[in-house]
């Protein structure tokens, strides 16, 4: 999740008294406009689909690049609400989450997308799934969540394959599919997190299911998401990034630029020394090396021994807000100006 989609939430409430009286527009029902514009959107989350780059961001825009980043075009969408995370599991299936509980499918590369799951059929599922378990304070919420309508936020997304995946966002929500998307299953009464704390970052691998959150809150589950535990860290901020490295080691980054690792399922951490105390936007594993993105466009590379954070020395550019490497080794962004490629390779970006 990166912190300014969930800033654009709360200043919705803002707006003046004559853009409130204006005619609203049906996300769910309104595919994103197709412009120019596009090419230079406010976009939240990159990703790698085989050698392709796609990039989602503002009004539903998704964007493809198939020559490294150097030029992008932008594909239809049957939605316009906002999307906050994509994520593809191999070169053609991936997914992309939302405002207004929007989960988007792909099974081409990013070239068409269809809506799984919207704002309104994710609250009957939570309300289903309290009337089931006759939680009376699930329940109060969940009728709650069914009047208030489609604003439901999805924030991160992480499926392990193409059938298996976890989204989460605003409120507690948390929903789980075994199908590729076809059905998905609340997974919010699971979690201990009774205030219903807002979920920034979700993460799997083979030793665990991983949540993180508001409030320093970070969920651990151990048998693929059956049971989860509350656990203890070092820090009782907001963690709004999340990632897993291939040896299993789990580092959290969130307000302030505190970053924490765990090389033991995130029973205990250690903190990672950063230089820079802004808070993380961004967490991907690239290369052999974790990059890092703060919210005032700064990025950040993990040290060999992965104790400490350095800032890389990239030229002058508009703040960033995710990063990715391209299929030739470049370090491609997005942010408030649409993609940029930043270096022609990782190790130039030092």
């Amino acid at each position: 999740m990166k912190p300014n989609a969930w800033l654009g939430l709360c200043l919705m409430t803002l707006v003046p008294q004559w853009a409130a009286a204006a005619p609203s527009v049906d996300v769910l029902s309104s595919p994103a406009l197709q412009s120019q514009l596009a090419l230079h959107a406010a976009l939240q989350d990159i990703t790698r689909a085989g050698d392709r780059l796609v990039a989602v961001g503002e009004r539903g825009t998704v964007l493809l690049s198939d020559d490294n980043g150097t030029s992008w075009r932008q594909v239809p969408v049957p939605i316009s609400s906002s999307l906050t995370a994509v994520q593809f599991v191999d070169a053609r299936n991936g997914w992309a989450v939302g405002h207004a509980g929007v989960v988007l499918h792909s099974s081409d590369g990013g070239e068409r997308w269809t809506l799984q799951l919207d704002g309104r059929r994710l609250a009957q599922l939570e309300l289903d799934a309290a009337q089931a378990s006759g939680d009376e304070q699930h329940l109060a919420a969940a009728r709650q969540g069914v009047a208030d309508g489609a604003d439901k936020p999805l924030l991160a997304l992480a499926f392990s394959d193409a059938n298996h995946g976890l989204v989460v966002g605003a409120y507690g929500l948390a929903l789980h599919t075994s199908d590729g998307g076809a059905s998905w299953v609340s997974w919010a009464a699971r979690l201990p997190n009774p205030q219903g704390l807002h979920l920034y970052a979700v993460a799997q691998s083979p030793d665990g299911v991983y949540i993180a959150g508001e409030q320093g809150l970070f969920l651990r589950s151990q048998d693929a998401g059956e049971h989860f535990n509350a656990m203890s860290t070092p820090y009782q901020g907001s963690y709004f990034s999340l990632a897993v490295q291939p040896d299993g080691a789990l580092h959290l980054g969130g307000l302030r630029g505190r970053v924490f690792r765990s090389t033991d399922q995130g029973s205990s951490f250690e903190s990672v020394q950063n230089p820079v105390p802004i808070s993380i936007n961004d967490m991907q594993l690239l290369g052999n090396r974790l990059f890092l993105v703060n919210q005032a466009g700064g990025v950040l590379r993990s040290s060999a021994d992965r104790a400490r954070l350095t800032p890389l020395a990239l030229p002058p550019g508009p703040p960033l807000t995710a990063v990715a490497e391209a299929a030739d080794g470049a370090l491609v962004g997005v942010g408030f100006a649409g993609p940029v490629r930043l270096a022609t390779s990782l190790n130039a970006a030092e």
